[in-house]
């Protein structure tokens, strides 16, 4: 099963983020086999992190809860919370085999909170799409938006993947590669 974990960064925690650097790498480092897609996202300045993406193949939402919630970070206060849904992993690769490369371009997570019917199942036809698919009950049975990483030109640009009118929030980004610099 595919997860797709968002810890959103809490305000001011950068030094404590910087300080347990070596404790989130050892953690990471026993589920580089699972990742799917993995990195920081960045406030609006392009520098200062605010938050983390990880996208796995776990066995079931217990495992990853376990994986979300006992990250070091996230149990020293560094991040204010968690988006954790399934996720279906419609492109069938993982960050590491885009086309496109790890460099070159700006890069975007864009989340989109969904609220009535399923929308945006099928991914658009695009070679910037780096990872795409919906955002899914624990189940699997509902659908609770989309989830796409992106290479685009600006952000309004990356939100335009996803229809505006059928989400009640579409979060977008500045995201970059994930793993050792």
């Amino acid at each position: 099963m595919e997860f797709l974990c968002y810890h959103r960064d809490r305000v001011g925690s950068l030094p404590l983020r910087e300080e347990l650097l070596t404790d989130h790498w050892a953690y990471m480092d026993r589920y580089a086999e699972q990742m799917i897609a993995r990195g920081p996202t960045f406030a609006a300045d392009g520098e200062t992190p605010s938050g983390s993406l990880h996208v796995l193949d776990l066995p079931d939402p217990a495992a990853a809860r376990a994986f979300a919630f006992d990250e070091p970070n996230y149990q020293a206060g560094v991040y204010r919370d968690a988006l954790l849904r399934r996720w279906r992993n419609t492109l069938g690769r993982t960050m590491w085999d885009f086309p496109g490369g790890r460099v070159g371009g700006d890069r975007y997570l864009v989340l989109g909170l969904g609220t009535g019917d399923a929308a945006d199942l099928t991914p658009p036809a695009d070679d910037e799409l780096i990872a795409y698919g919906p955002l899914l009950s624990d189940d699997g049975t509902a659908w609770l938006g989309t989830a796409a990483l992106l290479r685009a030109p600006d952000p309004r640009s990356a939100r335009a993947v996803l229809s505006p009118d059928r989400y009640a929030d579409i979060e977008v980004h500045e995201w970059e590669f994930g793993g050792r610099r």
